[in-house]
C-alpha cells in the first residue's frame, strides 16, 4: 500500500530535477548565444578598421572634451581648497598699542563665536623677520624706533568664510579701539569662484551637447549597418527570429563602439594632461605655486568607459527601435 505514494514522490523528484536541468540548459544556451553575438560583432568591426577607427576617434574626442574641462575644474577647486589662510583678516594696531594691550585684544577676539583663531605678531618679531628677508639690515640700523605695529591675524570660523561673512567681521574689527587698519584680500578668490562656476556651467552644457552628438553618431552608424544587413534581417524574421534576437547584434555593435570611443578618450586625456603639465608647472613656479593639472584616476577612467559603453548601447537601441521595425518579411513577397 506504500508503493503508490513512493512512486508519486519519485516522479516529483525526477520532474524537479528535469526542470533544474532544463533551466541550466536554457541559461547556458542564452549565455553562449550572447558571447557568440558579442564576438561576431567585434569581428565585424575589426574587418572594417578604417570606418571603426573613425567612429572611435569621433566618440573619443566628443567624450574627452567635457571630461577634460571637468578635470580642469577639479584642479581649480584644488587651488581654493586651502583658502583658509587667504581668508585671514590682518588687523594692524595703532602705534600706541603696547604688547600687553595687544595680547588682551587677542584674547577678546579669540572668544568671539565667529572667530576660529587669532595669532599675534609682535612688532619686534615682525621687524626681525623683515630684517632677515628684506636684505636691508644696514638701512634698518639707522632707525630710531620700530616703525612696524603689532599685528593680529584673525581666522574666521567655517560658517563665516564667505565674502559677506568676512566683510562683516572686518567691519566690526575695524571699529574696535586700538585698531588702525584692517586688510582682507578676497578679490582673487571671488574671481576664482566666478571662473569656477562659469566652467562648471560650461561643462554641463558641453556634456549634454556632446552626449547627444555621440548618440546621434552611433545611431547613424547602426542605421547604416542595419541597411547593409537588410537581407539577413529579413531571413531571420522569416524563419521566426524574435525582435530581441534580431536586435542583439546591433546592440553589441553599439557597445563595442562605445568601449572603443571610451578607450580613445582616456588616451587623449592622459596624453593632453602629460603634455600640458610641463608648461603648467613652469608657470606655477613663477608664482611660487605647486599647481598642476589633475590626471584621470583609475576609477574615473573606469567610469568613463562604463558611460561610453552605455551611450553606445543607448544610441544603438534608439536606431534599432526606429529602423528595425520597418523591415518586415512581407518585403520579400512584395519584391517577388
Amino acid at each position: 500500500m506504500n508503493r503508490q505514494p513512493r512512486q508519486t514522490a519519485d516522479r516529483r523528484n525526477r520532474g524537479a530535477g528535469r526542470n533544474r536541468t532544463s533551466l541550466r540548459a536554457v541559461l547556458a544556451s542564452y549565455r553562449a548565444h550572447h558571447l557568440k553575438v558579442a564576438r561576431d560583432s567585434a569581428r565585424r568591426l575589426l574587418e572594417a578598421p578604417v570606418a571603426s577607427a573613425m567612429t572611435w576617434a569621433v566618440m573619443g574626442i566628443a567624450l574627452a572634451l567635457p571630461v577634460g574641462l571637468l578635470l580642469l575644474l577639479v584642479s581649480l577647486q584644488g587651488i581654493s581648497a586651502g583658502w583658509e589662510s587667504a581668508a585671514r583678516i590682518t588687523v594692524y594696531l595703532e602705534d600706541r598699542a603696547s604688547g600687553e594691550s595687544a595680547g588682551q585684544l587677542q584674547g577678546e577676539l579669540a572668544g568671539r563665536d565667529d572667530v576660529a583663531d587669532v595669532v599675534l605678531i609682535h612688532r619686534d618679531q615682525a621687524l626681525a623677520e623683515f630684517r632677515a628677508n628684506s636684505g636691508l639690515e644696514e638701512a634698518l640700523d639707522y632707525l630710531d624706533e620700530n616703525p612696524l605695529p603689532h599685528t593680529l591675524l584673525v581666522t574666521p570660523v567655517d560658517d563665516a568664510r564667505t565674502a559677506a561673512g568676512v566683510d562683516r567681521l572686518a567691519a566690526e574689527l575695524e571699529s574696535l579701539d586700538l585698531v588702525t587698519r584692517v586688510q582682507v584680500d578676497l578679490g582673487w578668490l571671488q574671481r576664482l569662484a566666478a571662473i569656477t562656476d562659469l566652467i562648471a556651467r560650461a561643462v554641463w552644457v558641453l556634456t549634454i551637447l556632446l552626449a547627444a552628438a555621440v548618440i546621434l553618431v552611433i545611431g547613424n552608424t547602426i542605421r547604416l549597418a542595419i541597411e547593409n544587413r537588410r537581407d539577413e534581417i529579413l531571413v531571420a524574421k522569416l524563419v521566426g527570429g524574435t525582435d530581441a534576437f534580431v536586435r542583439r547584434p546591433f546592440l553589441y555593435t553599439g557597445a563595442w563602439y562605445g568601449l572603443g570611443g571610451g578607450v580613445v578618450a582616456v588616451l587623449i586625456l592622459q596624453f593632453a594632461i602629460w603634455w600640458l603639465n610641463g608648461s603648467v608647472r613652469e608657470l606655477a613656479v613663477l608664482y611660487n605655486s605647486e599647481f598642476s593639472l589633475s590626471g584621470l584616476p583609475l576609477d574615473g577612467a573606469l567610469g568613463l568607459l562604463i558611460v561610453a559603453v552605455a551611450m553606445g548601447w543607448a544610441g544603438a537601441w534608439l536606431a534599432v527601435r526606429r529602423h528595425l521595425d520597418a523591415i518586415e518579411p512581407g518585403e520579400i513577397a512584395g519584391a517577388g
